[in-house]
């Protein structure tokens, strides 16, 4: 048995960044692309463009630079400050996980760890 939990942010109860949020940033980062980051998460590009704008304008910084196509072809890639605050929420996250973890093992102790269960009493051994 292991404990999960699930981490997001908020702004007067308005989600600002969780899971989703950062697996499509973590896949601009990637991909250089607004598009396939959109297309690995089954979102379409453009909620991905309209996630993106809802959080920059909760978060009052730019997370992504764009580049049209062309020539060289467009491509997207993640501000300084968007790099940073991933950074930031991943410390924040396995904080968080290490707390969840330490007060599991004190409140179930660490048989609750086992993979299997035990066998019950009326299965026979064979």
């Amino acid at each position: 048995m292991n404990i999960r939990s699930k981490i997001w942010l908020e702004i007067d109860g308005d989600t600002v960044f969780g899971s989703g949020r950062r697996a499509l940033l973590e896949g601009i980062a990637r991909h250089g692309s607004i598009n396939k980051a959109a297309s690995e998460i089954h979102i379409s590009y453009r909620k991905a463009l309209s996630y993106i704008r809802a959080m920059e304008y909760r978060l009052g910084f730019v997370l992504v630079n764009s580049k049209t196509g062309g020539e060289g072809g467009g491509g997207s890639s993640l501000t300084r400050e968007t790099e940073g605050f991933l950074m930031k929420y991943k410390m924040l996250e396995e904080g968080i996980n290490e707390m969840l973890d330490k007060k599991f093992l004190e409140v179930f102790g660490p048989k609750a760890h086992r993979k299997r269960p035990l066998k019950s009493v009326n299965q026979e051994e064979g």
